[in-house]
């Protein structure tokens, strides 16, 4: 990609980070945490039977039944989708744009990865009849795909698929052969739970997805690297099981003690973890709506966001706007927006997405505060979008795209 080598630039080492939810960390886990400090070793490859089973329980109350022999931990989803990618072999499939990390690790083992394109109502999940195209032109050029991996809540789109949607890319996907993971890290974040049916591909295909969640998406801190995968029921998901098991020992990847005593809490979750889950999403939710109205507002393109803390917009109407601050690809808009915003704001090809679109993923923790203090009081406040400092960050948001608006409207020859 053009523009992506220099100091500061690069694909993989300066990718975006993972969207921090911004708040204080839940007093709780800390003390569990705490209590488990003094045990120095790791847990097993996979993890113990204790947090295991707590990952069952998790995955129950779900409507997805699991067995702690099909079951699978490690320090983070990235670790596990390595290990997944080596254990299945072939070429693999994502959508465009996808999770920064899902691309990378694919690469570092030698695996072509193929872009599809998404269906016009959400992100995450192929448009069938373009996976179905895609698949067919892979092999006819002698490519091997085995393996898509999809989300039903979305990073970076910030989008859930309704199910009718997943439902044909998971048909013509099976069709096809090919094995799915699932990512569901963000599935415990969706803003309005009464409005949004979240499903499973596993619920649909049990016998071919393999369900992945990092905890970081709700539950845990993202500096507590810790993600579970659930395979799939039968022989085939019992190999694919143990295949992953043998990466992850080569790999070494293994959850230290205090950090599985803590996912195992989570896991469980107890009054304390629901509680903060529901304050926290409450919170993104309103201030990611809000950046929604400003970004629309402004005349940039933007579904409206429905779970995790972050949300995607495309400043393609605003180009003219854009241009004479040099702007012209989605590395530029990056610079330029990191600038103006005094926050991250990584742009579309950081996800799969073509350099030539002004599209980029901007997240809602920095506008919370900058402070321990300032942050609290968000989880406290039953309007933390009308908090003065909250307002602040909003109102300097809403300058930026304002101005870009007010000069594209300059820009607009006469009528």
């Amino acid at each position: 990609m053009r523009r992506t080598d220099p100091e500061g630039h690069g694909p993989v080492r300066y990718g975006p980070p993972f969207p921090d939810d911004g708040l204080p960390l839940l007093p709780e886990l800390s003390e569990v945490l705490a209590a488990a400090a003094t045990r120095a070793r790791t847990e097993p490859v996979g993890g113990g039977t204790a947090l295991r089973e707590a990952a069952c329980g998790y995955w129950s109350r779900r409507g997805l039944a699991a067995e702690p022999d099909r079951v699978a931990v490690a320090p983070g989803a990235p670790t596990l989708l390595v290990a997944l990618t080596a254990a299945l072999g072939g070429d693999v499939l994502v959508p465009r744009p996808c999770a920064a990390w899902w691309a990378p690790y694919a690469r570092l083992l030698g695996r072509p990865v193929f872009h599809v394109a998404t269906p016009a109502e959400c992100g995450g999940v192929p448009d069938p009849y373009a996976l179905l195209e895609t698949v067919r032109r892979i092999r006819a050029e002698g490519g091997d795909p085995r393996l898509l991996v999809l989300s039903v809540a979305d990073d970076p789109t910030a989008t859930v698929a309704p199910p009718e949607v997943l439902h044909e890319a998971v048909e013509a996907a099976a069709g096809e052969g090919l094995h799915l993971v699932s990512d569901e890290t963000w599935r415990d974040t969706v803003h309005d739970p009464h409005a949004t049916v979240v499903f499973s591909p596993a619920e649909m295909l049990p016998e071919r997805v393999t369900v992945v969640g990092d905890l970081a998406g709700a539950l845990l801190p993202s500096g507590w690297p810790a993600a579970v995968a659930r395979f799939p029921e039968g022989a085939a998901g019992n190999d694919l099981h143990a295949r992953v098991l043998d990466v992850l020992t080569a790999l070494g990847a293994q959850v230290a003690a205090p950090v599985a005593a803590a996912a195992g809490y989570a896991l469980a979750e107890p009054e304390p973890v629901t509680a903060r889950v529901a304050a926290a999403v409450r919170v993104h939710a309103r201030v990611a709506a809000a950046v929604h109205a400003a970004l629309v507002g402004a005349g940039a393109l933007a579904l409206p966001p429905r779970a995790g803390r972050h949300l995607y917009a495309d400043l393609s109407p605003l180009r003219a706007a854009l241009a004479p601050h040099g702007v012209g690809d989605t590395q530029e808009l990056e610079d330029f927006l990191a600038g103006r915003l005094g926050m991250p704001a990584p742009g579309g090809h950081r996800f799969g997405d073509d350099l030539a679109a002004l599209r980029v993923r901007l997240s809602t923790a920095p506008l919370l505060g900058g402070t321990q203090e300032e942050r609290a009081r968000c989880l406290d406040s039953p309007s933390p979008w009308e908090l003065p400092h909250v307002q602040r960050a909003l109102i300097n948001l809403r300058s930026v795209f304002d101005d870009l608006r007010d000069d594209a409207q300059r820009w607009e020859p006469p009528r």
